[in-house]
C-alpha cells in the first residue's frame, strides 16, 4: 500500500524580483530556519485527452528532494488534497494503475508535462523548534511533451501546513503575505497553470451563442452526468477503503439506475434498460458489504444497549466470528468487482451514453411541464404500495409488502432530488418528505433482516451447548421495532403526502 499523507498548501503569485516578508513576525512562528535550495525534476503523465487533469487528478514521476518517486493526488477541497506516495521506479507502480482506472481504462498513460523547480525552501518553527510550515519560492520552467510544444516560465510561492497542523495557521501566515503585497495565485496547481500556459492556441469565435432555456432533458442529463460521475470518482475511494466509501457509491449507482427508469418518456429506454440492468448488478455486489456492515452495527449496537446481566454467554465473541466469517475476503471481493472487464464495460457504456444521449420528443418541453409528471407517477406508485402494505396483517406478508414500499420511496425522493434544480423549493421539501418515509421503511427492513440474522445466531448457540436466551431477547426487541414502525406508518405517510406538496408540483 501507498504511503499517503494529507496535503493543505496555499500557492501566491511571484516575480523574480519577489522577497518572502519576515514571517518570524506570523503568530506563533519563534524561528525561520533556511534550508537552502533544491531543484526539482518532475514529468506529469495523463491520457492524451487530459482526464487525470479533467478531474484535478496529478501523477507525477519526480527526482530530486527528500521524497523523490511516484506522486499521485487526489482533489479533498480548495487548497487540501491526498497525496500518494510510491518509490521511484521506471515503471508505473501497480497501486496507483488500479486506482485510476475507472480514469484511464484502456487508455495509456502518457507523459503531458515536465517541470523543472528550483525552490527555496524555508521552515517555520515553534518554541519548540517544531514545524509548523514550510514555505518555498519556487521558480518553475514548464516544457509541453504531448499535445503541444509549447513552454512557460514564472515564479510562485507556496505555503504548505506540516503534517497534524492547524489549518488556520496557514490563514496568519497569509495576512503576512498580503501585508507584503503578494497575492494568491489563481491557478490551483503548478500543473494546471502549465497546462493552461503551453496549450496551443485556439482561435476564439466571434459568433455569439443565444441562450436558450434548459429543457426537461438538460436537466435529467445533468443529474445522471452527475451520478456517473459519482461512479468513477468513488471507485479509487472504495480502493482505498476509505469510511463510507462503498455505501456512497452504492448510492450513486442506485440514484442514477432511478433517474434512467423514472425519466423514460424523456430517455429512451430501449437504450438505457440495459445500462439501468447492469447498474443493478453493481449495486446487488456493492450490497453484498455494504448490507452486512449495517447489519453488523445493529447487532452490536442492540447488544450494548442490554444490561450486562441479560448478555448471556459469550454472545460478543459469537457475534463476532459471526460477522468475520460472513465479510471473509470482502474488500480483496470488491477491488476484484471494479477490476473485472464488466465494470468497466459499464463505465464504457456510461459515457457513450452522455456522448450521444437518446432523447426522446418529451426532453424538449419545459422541464416545470415533463418532470412533475415523472416525479408523481412514482408518487402514486409508492402510494399503491404502502395502501396495500397497510392493508395486510402483520407477518411475513406485510414485511414484504412494507419493502417494496420503501425501494418505490427510494425512488420518489430520487426523482424529486433530480427535479429539484428545475423546480426549487417545493422539490427540495418533497424529496424531504419522501425520505422520511423511507427512513422509516428501511428502519423497518433492518428489524427484519436483523431478526433473520438473530434467529441464525441463536441456532448456532444451542447448538455449540450456549445460551440462547440473548438472542432470542434481541429478536423480541427487533419485533417491537418493526411494529412500532408500522403503527408510525400511517401518520408519517400522511404528513409526507399532504394536497399542498402535490399541488405545489403540479399534481
Amino acid at each position: 500500500m501507498a504511503d499517503s499523507k494529507r496535503e493543505i498548501e496555499r500557492k501566491y503569485e511571484a516575480t523574480a524580483a519577489t522577497r518572502l516578508p519576515d514571517l518570524s513576525r506570523v503568530a506563533g512562528v519563534v524561528a525561520v530556519a533556511h534550508r537552502g535550495v533544491t531543484e526539482l525534476d518532475a514529468v506529469y503523465y495523463d491520457t492524451e485527452d487530459l482526464r487525470l487533469a479533467a478531474a484535478s487528478l496529478t501523477l507525477r514521476r519526480r527526482t530530486g528532494g527528500s521524497d523523490a518517486g511516484w506522486h499521485l493526488k487526489f482533489p479533498v477541497a480548495s487548497g487540501i488534497r491526498d497525496e500518494l506516495r510510491e518509490p521511484l521506479s521506471e515503471a508505473l507502480p501497480r497501486s496507483f494503475a488500479g486506482l485510476l482506472r475507472s480514469r484511464v481504462r484502456d487508455r495509456a498513460l502518457v507523459p503531458v508535462v515536465r517541470l523543472v523547480s528550483a525552490r527555496d525552501v524555508h521552515h517555520l518553527l515553534d518554541a519548540e523548534g517544531a514545524l509548523l510550515a514550510e514555505v518555498s519560492v519556487d521558480r518553475v520552467r514548464a516544457e509541453r511533451l504531448t499535445g503541444g510544444a509549447g513552454t512557460a516560465a514564472w515564479t510562485e510561492i507556496e505555503a504548505e501546513l506540516a503534517d497534524d497542523g492547524d489549518p488556520a495557521f496557514l490563514d496568519a501566515v497569509e495576512r503576512r503575505l498580503r501585508k507584503a503585497g503578494i497575492r494568491p495565485s489563481a491557478s490551483p496547481s503548478k500543473l494546471s497553470r502549465a497546462l493552461a500556459e503551453t496549450a496551443p492556441k485556439r482561435k476564439e469565435s466571434r459568433a455569439g451563442r443565444s441562450r436558450q432555456k434548459p429543457t426537461a432533458g438538460d436537466h435529467v442529463l445533468a443529474y445522471v452526468r452527475r451520478q456517473a460521475e459519482a461512479i468513477v470518482a468513488l471507485d479509487p475511494a472504495v480502493r482505498r477503503d476509505l469510511p463510507d466509501s462503498v455505501h456512497q457509491l452504492r448510492v450513486a449507482t442506485r440514484r442514477l439506475r432511478s433517474a434512467l427508469r423514472t425519466y423514460r418518456k424523456i430517455l429512451d429506454r430501449d437504450v438505457t434498460d440495459p445500462v439501468g440492468a447492469e447498474l443493478k448488478w453493481l449495486a446487488a455486489e456493492l450490497g453484498i458489504d455494504r448490507d452486512q456492515e449495517v447489519l453488523d452495527a445493529r447487532l452490536r449496537s442492540g447488544l450494548d444497549a442490554l444490561p450486562s446481566t441479560l448478555a448471556l454467554g459469550p454472545v460478543r465473541g459469537r457475534l463476532r466470528v459471526w460477522s468475520v466469517a460472513r465479510r471473509n475476503g470482502s474488500r480483496r471481493r470488491t477491488v476484484a468487482l471494479l477490476d473485472g472487464k464488466r465494470y468497466l464495460a459499464l463505465l464504457e457504456s456510461l459515457d457513450a451514453l452522455l456522448a450521444a444521449p437518446p432523447l426522446l420528443p418529451a426532453a424538449s418541453r419545459a422541464p416545470e411541464r415533463a418532470l412533475p409528471r415523472a416525479v408523481l407517477k412514482e408518487y402514486r406508485r409508492l402510494a399503491a404500495r404502502i395502501g396495500r402494505a397497510l392493508e395486510l396483517p402483520p407477518g411475513h406478508g406485510r414485511d414484504l409488502a412494507v419493502h417494496e414500499a420503501r425501494k418505490a420511496a427510494k425512488r420518489v425522493r430520487y426523482a424529486a432530488e433530480a427535479a429539484r434544480p428545475a423546480l426549487g423549493r417545493p422539490a427540495k421539501r418533497f424529496a424531504k418528505r419522501m425520505k422520511a418515509v423511507q427512513s422509516l421503511l428501511g428502519d423497518h427492513q433492518d428489524s427484519v433482516v436483523a431478526r433473520e440474522a438473530l434467529r441464525a445466531l441463536a441456532v448456532q448457540a444451542h447448538a455449540a451447548g450456549e445460551p440462547a436466551f440473548t438472542w432470542g431477547l434481541l429478536y423480541g426487541r427487533e419485533e417491537a421495532a418493526a411494529a412500532a414502525r408500522e403503527r408510525e406508518l400511517p401518520e408519517v405517510w400522511e404528513r409526507a403526502s399532504r394536497a399542498e406538496l402535490r399541488a405545489a408540483l403540479g399534481g
